[in-house]
């Protein structure tokens, strides 16, 4: 999922006795849906881009017997048809716009890779290998990723973009074998295990402190979670 806006959530969707995944947009404000693509590819990730008036998602097609996994690019009024962002670069599993010229991508290789491509000229500069695919920029406008390890705890690393040629600082451990992080606006992360949540304030915990547990709502394994501008939470869980 992803917050357009305080009050438009973009989420991708397989529909029952349907293949492939597609778009739907949620008004919140009108408590209305609204499908977005309808392909016989899938398309999921859907990202507002920087310019306000297209938004980028990943789509899968389908050459011969391989899924190919493209980066694409569709206007937010549906009036015309997307594209491909990049005319060669493929196998992008997850990503995050930094500006309207850079991305970062992740990419499921092994070891697996997080790189800011440069969509001018097709540029990949690898900033760190072994990562999880939950990225995200923090407050002070860093990246923030998990950092995988087959020996050691895993950690939530900061990498500085003003200064990229800084190695990146470990900012906390993750809790054992989780990787599904959001930050707020106010620098809080909330990081998902089973069917709880939990917190981390650097100015006032130690560590993880558990904020709720959702098994009341029949949430019992969160994988994946976002925070909108005005501090709304969107979950996807089993």
């Amino acid at each position: 999922p992803s917050f357009f806006s305080n009050t438009e959530l973009y989420i991708s969707v397989k529909r029952p006795g349907e293949t492939q995944t597609d778009l739907f947009r949620l008004d919140l404000e009108r408590n209305a849906k609204q499908r977005v693509t309808e392909t016989p590819e899938s398309e999921f990730a859907p990202e507002r881009m920087p310019e306000y008036y297209t938004f980028s998602a990943i789509r899968v097609e389908q050459q011969g017997r391989d899924s190919v996994y493209r980066l694409w690019e569709f206007p937010i009024n549906q009036l015309v048809d997307g594209k491909p962002i990049f005319k060669y670069l493929n196998g992008i599993k997850a990503y995050f716009w930094l500006n309207s010229q850079e991305i970062v991508v992740y990419k499921e290789e092994d070891p697996s890779t997080l790189s800011i491509v440069n969509t001018s000229n097709d540029k990949i500069s690898t900033i760190a290998t072994n990562v999880g695919h939950v990225f995200t920029r923090l407050p002070n406008g860093n990246l923030a990723y998990v950092q995988k390890s087959r020996y050691d705890d895993w950690k939530i690393m900061e990498k500085n973009l003003y200064r990229r040629n800084e190695p990146a600082r470990t900012l906390i451990e993750t809790l054992p074998g989780a990787e599904h992080f959001s930050v707020l606006p106010d620098g809080t992360m909330l990081m998902g295990k089973g069917s709880k949540l939990y917190k981390y304030n650097k100015f006032i915990d130690d560590t993880w402190t558990e904020a709720v547990d959702l098994r009341f709502y029949e949430i019992r394994n969160i994988y994946d979670l976002v925070v909108s501008p005005d501090f709304k939470l969107a979950i996807v869980a089993d």
